[in-house]
């Protein structure tokens, strides 16, 4: 028999086994046999069906009592992420309480709050980026120079009204929807004046223009930043990035067709005045640029090396820290040199360096907690089961295009954001014809209503008075045409993925 002894114990050993503990492995190896069984059966163990009993029936009245608080934002100046996340808390707790009476299923409740969570946080970091950036060229004034540029070149009241609508369209992509339809409507409140007429019909062509170019790009919206990152396979393949853009044509069809509408009774007038040109800051146009970089390194990452994006848009991060350094570094010798200009122009005072970590905390955390409890919420629906019946009902028994348009009917009511993200819990089994389309109908269907987007709330805020829920309510029938054409132009521009 060999014998030794332990380094780090400092025992006599057998066999490489410390001997007070050699008499314990047939004992482990005993107790291993019959645990492991247990194991695979706790693994493989199918949730509980809670949609009959006391816990989901009080979980969904719950969610609905907190869903209302969030509708009634606007009223009650309540933040929509508090009730949601109170929800979600009570929700997890009381499924939690269900299983405590079911021994061997005890662990399930926390596996599944743990994907939650993964599936969140993969997401929050992914937008805490891409709001840092938008929040770096905010303070670099890039927004504020576009907004200046445009109020100095003198355009009709028509003119902007297509201008702005289509800078919405073709900015939302990049940005988001939130940032470039607040963009937009500050160009319209500075030369709208007190025309309520224009400010109204402005606004909602803004809404409705940031919400179908956001349709069309992973990163426009949160919505297909989901469908995106969840990495759905179809029959035709998976959606990947360059799929999205089969939705571009559908949804510039939702923008025109309520635009060219309502262009006809905006006010052909100029506006009473001009502004202020606003120079950008030093640095602004290589914030951009690595911005670009960022998102291509987030859709290499994803194409080629087959890891999650948001790696890619932390990498990016790093890009834009990197960089705060160097401004922050070579701050005193840049404004040294132009001490003279600066103290003539009276801006000294209001010189300091470039910090990253200030653009982070700006960030919206608001939107990025309400999205924490709106996953948490509608994943624990989900576990207990309700969700499943929903798509049963939905998508298998009125078929997918039925399904999908409610979806986009429902996100009007409701928000995008639980909607979508139901669906993709449910996982119902569609070609990728069908994904682009509840990604479009989630993306352009809150545009029917001022209360449908985080657009449109953010508007009826920052225009208060002059933009509200029933002057674009008006509107709604011709919004709903253009939601419906995009439908059609869809169904027939991508029949071959359907």
């Amino acid at each position: 028999m060999a014998k030794g002894t332990n380094r780090f114990l400092g025992l006599r050993s057998v066999k490489g086994v410390p001997v007070p503990f050699a008499f314990l492995r047939p004992v482990t190896a005993i107790l291993l046999l019959l645990l492991l069984p247990m194991a695979a059966l706790a693994a493989d163990a199918e949730p509980l069906d809670l949609t009959r009993h006391w816990v989901g029936f009080t979980a969904i009245a719950i969610f609905v009592v907190a869903y209302l608080l969030v509708m009634a934002e606007e009223f009650t100046h309540l933040r929509k992420s508090k009730p949601v996340i109170l929800a979600a808390g009570i929700i997890w707790a009381l499924i939690a309480l269900a299983y405590q009476s079911h021994p061997g299923l005890e662990a399930l409740p926390e596996h599944a709050v743990r994907d939650n969570l993964l599936e969140y946080a993969e997401l929050m970091l992914f937008l805490l980026v891409a709001m840092t950036y938008i929040n770096a060229m905010e303070e670099r004034n890039v927004f504020e120079a576009l907004r200046s540029w445009l109020i100095g070149k003198g355009f009709g009241l028509r003119a902007l009204f297509w201008i702005t609508g289509g800078l919405a369209f073709v900015i939302s992509p990049v940005a988001d929807n939130l940032t470039t339809a607040l963009l937009m409507c500050a160009v319209v409140l500075a030369v709208g004046g007190d025309n309520r007429r224009f400010i109204m019909l402005a606004c909602i062509n803004i809404v409705v223009a940031a919400n179908a170019g956001g349709a069309f790009s992973p990163f426009g919206d949160i919505t297909t930043l989901m469908v995106w990152q969840k990495a759905i396979e179809t029959p035709q393949g998976v959606v990947d990035f360059w799929t999205f853009f089969a939705l571009f044509i559908p949804a510039l069809v939702n923008w025109l067709v309520p635009a060219a509408v309502m262009g006809f009774v905006v006010p052909n007038e100029k506006p009473a005045g001009g502004g202020e040109m606003v120079a950008m800051k030093r640095g602004a146009r290589r914030i951009i640029g690595l911005f670009l970089a960022t998102i291509i390194t987030a859709v290499s990452f994803h194409n080629f090396l087959h890891l999650p994006p948001v790696i890619g848009m932390l990498t990016g991060l790093a890009y834009l820290q990197l960089f705060g350094f160097f401004l922050k570094k070579t701050c005193c010798r840049y404004h040294d040199e132009k001490q003279d200009e600066a103290e003539h122009d009276g801006r000294m005072g209001d010189v300091v360096p470039f910090d990253v970590f200030s653009k982070i905390a700006r960030a919206e955390w608001d939107t990025l907690l309400f999205f924490y409890g709106v996953v948490a919420c509608v994943g624990g629906l989900g576990f207990i089961g309700y969700l499943a019946l929903v798509s049963e009902s939905m998508y298998v028994g009125w078929g997918a295009t039925s399904a999908n348009v409610t979806v986009g009917v429902l996100s009007a009511i409701v928000d995008n954001i639980p909607v979508m993200f139901a669906v993709l819990t449910m996982m119902p089994d569609m070609s990728m014809g069908q994904w682009l389309l509840v990604t479009l109908t989630a993306g352009v269907g809150g545009s029917l209503l001022s209360i449908g987007s985080a657009a449109g709330v953010a508007l009826m805020g920052q225009a208060r008075g002059k933009y509200t829920f029933f002057g674009h309510l008006k509107w709604t029938p011709v919004i709903a045409l253009g939601y419906v054409a995009s439908i059609q132009v869809h169904l027939w521009v991508n029949s071959a993925i359907m």
